[in-house]
C-alpha cells in the first residue's frame, strides 16, 4: 500500500511538472452541434432552422430576459448581421472543431459596404453589435472592400462584449471598439490602416495574432479628453506581415493618435521588423495630435520592439493588468478560460 501510494505521488509530481513546462496544455474541444436552447443556422436549414444568421438575430425577442443563443452549421453567410440592443445576454457560436483558437473556424460572415456606400463607419460592418453582454465564439467576421475606403468587419457599440477564437478581416477599420469594457481573446485580426479603432471603450486584446495587410497604423485611439476612459491594451500578441503580402520593413505603427488623448498600451508582443522603429507614428503632419497621448509598451520583442521610439511615447515599467482596464469584477462576464 505505501509503495502505491508512493507511485501514485511521484506521478502526480510529474504531471505538475509536465504542467509547469507547458508540455500539457488545454484539451481541444469541439462544438459541432447546437448547445441547447439555441436558434440553429445552417446552409440546407431545415424545419425550425434559419437560412441566414440575420433571421436567426429577427427571431429572438429583444425585451426578454434570460439569455439567448445562435448556433451556426458551417458554411460562408453572405450578409450583414445587425443586433440590436436587447435585454437578454446573447451568445453567438460558431461550429469548430477547436473551440480553443481561430484555427478551426469553418463559419464565415462576410460583405463589402464601406463608406462609398453608407453614410457611417458602423453602417459598413459586418457583424454590428450593438447589444450589452455579447459573446461570440469561433466565427470568421470578414469585410472584403480592401484598400480605399473604411470598410468593417465589426462594429462593436456595447459594452461587456466577449470575442473568443474569432477572426477579424479587413483592410482599413477592421475592428470598431467604440464603448464599453471589450474583450478580444485568442483572435485574429488583419488589416492596414488604422484597423482596431474607436473612441470610448475600454479593450483588452489577448493572445491575438496579429497580420498586417498594408502600410499604415495598428491602433487610431479616439480618446478626446482627460475624462474619456477609452483605453487599448494588446498583450502577449504577435504582430507579422499577412501571408502573401509583401511590405518593405517598417512599414507599419503599433498606432497613431485619432484624438490628442489617445490611449494604448502594447506588451509582452512579439513584433518583426514591419514594425517601424519609431513605433508610433503622429496622426497626419499637419495635425499631430501628440501633445496628450498615453502610448506606451512594456517587455515587447522581436526586431520590430527595438530602435528609437517616438519621443511621444514611454517605456512603462510594470505591465498594464487587465484589472486596470476590466475592473475587478471582469470575470462575471468575460469568458476566462480563453485568458490562459
Amino acid at each position: 500500500m505505501i509503495f502505491k501510494l508512493h507511485s501514485v505521488l511521484i506521478g502526480l509530481v510529474a504531471l505538475l511538472s509536465l504542467a509547469e513546462a507547458g508540455v500539457i496544455r488545454k484539451r481541444t474541444t469541439s462544438r459541432t452541434s447546437s448547445p441547447s436552447g439555441c436558434v440553429v443556422v445552417s446552409k440546407s436549414a431545415t424545419s425550425g432552422q434559419y437560412s441566414t444568421v440575420q433571421d436567426a438575430v429577427d427571431s429572438l425577442s429583444t425585451t426578454a430576459s434570460g439569455t439567448q443563443c445562435i448556433f451556426i452549421y458551417q458554411g460562408t453567410y453572405n450578409e450583414q448581421v445587425y443586433i440590436a440592443a436587447r435585454t437578454a445576454q446573447l451568445t453567438i457560436y460558431g461550429y469548430t472543431t477547436d473551440t480553443s483558437s481561430y484555427s478551426k473556424n469553418t463559419v464565415t460572415i462576410t460583405q463589402g459596404l464601406s463608406q462609398d456606400d453608407v453614410s457611417t463607419d458602423d453602417l459598413t460592418a459586418t457583424l454590428r453589435a450593438w447589444n450589452v453582454g455579447l459573446k461570440v465564439y469561433n466565427i470568421n467576421l470578414e469585410n472584403t472592400r480592401g484598400k480605399g475606403s473604411q470598410a468593417l468587419a465589426v462594429s462593436a457599440s456595447a459594452g461587456q462584449q466577449g470575442y473568443y477564437g474569432v477572426k477579424f478581416i479587413g483592410y482599413q477599420d477592421t475592428i470598431l471598439a467604440e464603448t464599453g469594457y471589450q474583450v478580444y481573446a485568442k483572435c485574429y485580426i488583419e488589416g492596414a490602416v488604422d484597423f482596431i479603432f474607436g473612441q470610448y471603450a475600454r479593450a483588452w486584446f489577448y493572445d491575438a495574432v496579429i497580420r498586417i495587410q498594408g502600410a499604415g497604423s495598428i491602433t487610431a485611439n479616439g480618446r478626446d479628453s482627460n475624462d474619456n476612459v477609452s483605453y487599448y491594451v494588446i498583450t502577449d500578441s504577435d504582430i507579422k506581415v499577412a501571408d502573401g503580402v509583401t511590405l518593405a520593413k517598417g512599414s507599419a505603427y503599433l498606432g497613431r493618435p485619432w484624438r490628442d488623448y489617445a490611449r494604448v498600451v502594447f506588451q509582452n508582443t512579439a513584433m518583426t521588423d514591419i514594425i517601424n522603429s519609431a513605433g508610433w507614428s503622429v496622426w497626419s503632419s499637419s495635425d499631430a495630435n501628440t501633445e496628450y497621448v498615453t502610448f506606451g509598451e512594456y517587455d515587447n520583442s522581436g526586431a520590430g520592439s527595438q530602435g528609437t521610439r517616438a519621443s511621444f511615447a514611454k517605456t512603462l515599467s510594470a505591465p498594464v493588468t487587465i484589472t486596470t482596464i476590466l475592473g475587478s469584477d471582469y470575470a462575471n462576464w468575460v469568458d476566462t478560460d480563453y485568458l490562459s
